[in-house]
């Protein structure tokens, strides 16, 4: 049996089974990365050693009640800690460190039953596209390696799809797990802001949610996004003992689905391709009993709400930034015309945002919060594109802010793209990407499948639904 490709549940199942031992998944898992990982240097920091532990004392101990990720392989984006291994987000003045304890999310993960054997590429501090950094080089697309898999969950992504790790858990604030899904095919889940503690995810060990940032996980099927999801749910406990409980999915058959397509939108650059082949996938789910509402939008100006995600995001990054970042982008303030509409030039309007500014815009957030509560309670899900285009060319040259890229013959700068990603982010929805097709130039393209807060359930219990009608996870060719 090939084990390479197999989801994370069926994995679980054979080891829990006792027909594979945990530690012979795992040692599956480490012979391919010792194989294949140099191709697309995508496993960055390995913990082979404890991880070998843990599958013995898993094959060693009871399986009569065996939990839900029993013996799976699997890594975890390097921004979390991993007891013993660096903690850089790609700075170099970081290699030398050592993370004292594991994030709680890896020991969620653990106490699942995951085996967490190593972590994945990231750019410098999360804040790219594309996975490279001084510290570790940079990660490929296993579909096409002058491509990169995404950023910031990009060297995750790849491994997942490469058949190296079984499950991986990611972090989003601006499509960094949701952008690497749809670059290298696979699913991916950004939750609900709130729903996930990230604590061991930061530089500062910071005890507070930061704004708009999530983690999640990534996977080759929408069932495995549910395990992960599950298994890493919850409050901090070092914060509180109130929990919750997400609403169950508002269906489980595509009939019954009331579903929104926002295919393109006018003014936001998207290649032709993306918008046809969710047009088609549009046209399926009505063959298939879907209510489709070509049309539907929430009652917001898409223009206020991009730039008051631009401005938020700004904000929330500046706790990552040094005063010599800070004082670069005041000089680049200062030098941008008054009519500069791009997403760089509403950052760089951000800085230095007094509290007060902030609260007001905090305030005009939450009413546009209600406005996509109010969407959603006629809509299940809406279902839209994650990106621009398919999987970018390695562009590792000058700073995001200084780069361009062609659309459909269309220039645009780089980080306008951030659109699909953060009109909903800033909004705190959940969004699941799923498999959608391929590009002509054989890339992977993604749906994201947005939902209403707290919707979780819903957006994965329908990629799992598209997972069965449409497409599912395919493995890139040559990575057998």
């Amino acid at each position: 049996m090939d084990l390479s490709f197999l989801p994370a549940w069926r994995l679980a199942q054979l080891a829990s089974s006792g027909e594979v031992s945990c530690r012979d998944l795992l040692d599956h898992a480490i012979a391919r990365v010792e194989r294949l990982d140099p191709k697309i240097n995508a496993v960055v920091a390995r913990d082979f050693e404890r991880a070998r532990a843990r599958a013995h004392a898993l094959d060693h101990g009871p399986r009569d009640a065996a939990p839900p990720l029993f013996g799976v392989p699997m890594t975890v984006k390097e921004s979390f800690d991993l007891k013993g291994l660096p903690t850089t987000w790609g700075h170099k003045a970081r290699a030398a460190h050592k993370a004292e304890c594991d994030a709680l999310a890896v020991k969620r993960l653990e106490a699942a039953g995951a085996v967490v054997f190593g972590k994945t590429n990231v750019p410098v501090s999360l804040a790219d596209w594309q996975s490279y950094n001084p510290v570790y080089g940079a990660a490929s697309n296993p579909w096409n390696l002058a491509h990169t898999p995404g950023g910031s969950s990009g060297g995750g992504a790849a491994a997942v799809a490469a058949g190296l790790a079984a499950l991986e858990c990611g972090s989003d604030i601006g499509g960094s797990i949701r952008v690497p899904a749809h670059f290298c095919g696979v699913f991916g889940h950004k939750t609900s802001w709130g729903l996930a503690s990230p604590r061991g995810h930061s530089l500062t060990d910071a005890a507070s949610f930061a704004d708009i940032s999530v983690i999640g996980p990534l996977a080759r099927s929408a069932e495995d996004l549910r395990l992960g999801l599950e298994a890493i749910l919850g409050l901090d406990p070092a914060d509180t003992g109130l929990g919750f409980t997400l609403p169950l999915p508002r269906t489980t058959r595509l009939s019954d689905l009331r579903i929104a397509v926002w295919s393109h939108e006018p003014g936001q650059a998207t290649e032709a391709e993306t918008t046809e082949l969710l047009d088609d996938l549009a046209r399926h789910l009505e063959t298939e009993g879907a209510e489709i509402g070509r049309a539907a939008r929430p009652d917001l100006d898409v223009t206020e709400a991009w730039h008051l995600y631009l401005t938020l995001l700004d904000a929330a990054l500046s706790g990552r930034a040094t005063e010599a970042t800070l004082d670069a982008r005041r000089a680049a303030r200062a030098r941008l015309h008054a009519d500069d509409t791009s997403a760089d030039a509403i950052m760089l309007r951000a800085i230095d945002l007094s509290h007060r500014e902030w609260l007001k815009l905090h305030e005009r957030r939450h009413h546009l919060r209600r406005v996509w509560a109010a969407f959603f309670r006629h809509w299940d899900v809406l279902l839209c594109p994650v990106f621009g285009r398919p999987a970018l060319a390695h562009m590792q040259a000058g700073e995001t802010s200084e780069r361009h890229v062609v659309l459909d013959g269309r220039t645009i700068p780089y980080n306008d793209l951030l659109f699909w990603p953060g009109i909903t982010g800033a909004f705190h929805l959940p969004a699941t990407v799923a498999p959608l097709g391929m590009s002509r130039e054989g890339l992977p393209i993604g749906v994201q499948i947005v939902g209403p807060y707290g919707g979780d359930r819903t957006t994965i219990a329908v990629a799992h639904l598209l997972e069965q009608s449409w497409r599912g996870f395919s493995a890139p060719a040559g990575w057998g």
